[in-house]
């Protein structure tokens, strides 16, 4: 296990590299917390695999990369390109926002134990792609969010925690999609602020909160706030 970096002397904020595909709505509400004072970190540089993804225009110019990861004859061309504009960038933590490319195995070791990711599921359910709509296929009366440690598996690391919707009569694949949106936004915020601080980390595939094995995910409640699953 790689630890977090313990902060400095100076106890400067944590710097967090953001990966994006899309809108991204997620690196928005990491970057309103930081605005507001709740999150005690900086956005050091925002990374894509797709040039014209809005995630983008979020940041300033200086902040920014993408490269059309198509382009490359290779994956591990474009991976490596990637990993050495991330490490350039020093970040303590690496934040999976939206990110929709598979990650390889010599990015997650370069920075093993510091690449965090949301998922629009309750994992260890639906892993991949068309959550929603395989949620609703099976009938399930619950969604959600993960956030969870990554790994070279897709979506199998350690979940850190999780945020919880209803399915509702009615529901397709688009509003519930809102729905859970609308917690991940919290979700994401809530575990990057546990990252920031140096609460959590992860090994042998537990995650450890303030040193101690956690073995649920935390629940994201009402205001906002991470706490153990009721017993």
């Amino acid at each position: 296990m790689r630890e977090p970096p313990a902060p400095g002397p100076e106890s400067r904020p944590n710097r967090i590299a953001v990966l994006a595909s899309g809108r991204g709505s997620n690196l928005q509400a990491l970057l309103d917390a930081i605005a507001g004072g709740r999150l005690d970190a900086d956005v050091v540089g925002v990374f894509s695999d797709r040039p014209t993804a809005p995630a983008l225009q979020r940041v300033h110019a200086s902040l920014r990369w993408s490269r059309d990861a198509r382009a490359y004859a290779r994956r591990s061309d474009f991976d490596d390109a990637l990993a050495a504009a991330v490490a350039g960038a020093g970040p303590d933590w690496v934040v999976c926002a939206g990110y929709m490319r598979i990650l390889g195995d010599a990015f997650l070791e370069r920075f093993a134990g510091r690449i965090l990711n949301i998922h629009p599921s309750l994992l260890p359910l639906y892993r991949g792609l068309r959550t929603h709509a395989r949620a609703l296929e099976a009938g399930d009366r619950e969604h959600g969010a993960s956030v969870h440690f990554v790994v070279p598996e897709l979506d199998a690391g350690a979940v850190v925690a999780q945020a919880r919707v209803p399915v509702l009569p009615g529901d397709d694949p688009a509003t519930l999609a809102r729905r859970v949106l609308a917690v991940e936004h919290p979700l994401l915020v809530a575990a990057v602020q546990l990252a920031a601080a140096g609460r959590i980390a992860e090994r042998d595939a537990t995650v450890l909160l303030d040193g101690h094995p956690l073995f649920t995910p935390l629940l994201l409640d009402s205001s906002g706030c991470l706490s153990p699953e009721p017993q």
